[in-house]
Parts: structure tokens; sequence; C-alpha cells
């Protein structure tokens, strides 16, 4: 994945948006003020950190070297992942919607139905 699939990825949720709060390299991806991914797009290797429901998160730091616990964030809730092909594309994928779904779960209902959210599945 590369940093431009990686930005468009982010900023592909309804109401995502590319703020720069820490400074000019790193970008944090927001929905209505809430961070659901960091990254320094210029870094290599490329880096995601994403927020991760806490049990997943294990799993997913055992199954693939290239996923951590998140890197200067509560490693709990957040895993890092090293966007260096040995974790699949799709599943990075996934990951960033599983983030963006977190955190949108988390707001009142009237900025979910702003957004058109339609929810986590049971399964997740």
């Amino acid at each position: 994945m590369t940093p431009k699939e990686l930005r468009a990825a982010c900023l592909g949720f309804a109401g995502a948006r590319e703020e720069f709060p820490f400074d000019e390299a790193n970008s944090v991806f927001k929905v209505v003020g809430k961070i659901f991914a960091l990254s320094r797009l210029d870094a290599s290797p490329l880096r995601v950190s994403l927020k991760c429901d806490p049990e997943l998160a294990v799993q997913l730091r055992g199954t693939y070297p290239a996923i951590t616990p998140g890197y200067h964030l509560p490693k709990r809730h957040w895993n890092t992942v090293v966007l260096d092909g040995s974790v699949p594309d799709r599943l990075v994928l996934e990951m960033i919607e599983d983030s963006y779904d977190l955190v949108v779960s988390k707001l009142a209902k009237r900025e979910q139905e702003k957004l058109m959210w339609i929810g986590l599945s049971d399964e997740e």
C-alpha cells in the first residue's frame, strides 16, 4: 500500500478529514473531531496506527509481526501496522474501516445520522 492509497482509504469515509495537529509531517485522520488513524505518510517504512477492538488487537499482533501495540497510543485499543506488504492490503483496509466504525459507534446518534452510518454488525 502506498501513501497515496492509504490517504485515499482513510478519506473514503463519510465525514473523514485529514488534519495536522502535531506537525506538518504527521497526518491525523478524524471523523467529527475524533481520531481513527494516524500516519507519517513520508516515512519509510510506511506505518499507520488504527483503533482496534482489544481482543482482536491481541489476535492480530499474534498473527502478524508487522502489527504491534500502538506507538505512543493506548496499547489496549490501538495497533500500529507496518505497511511492508506482509499484512495483506485487504486486511489493512478492513482495519481502517473497523477503526472508523469504532470511533463513529461512540458518537451521538445525531452525528451518526448525519454521517448516514449504518452501524456495526453483531459479528464485530
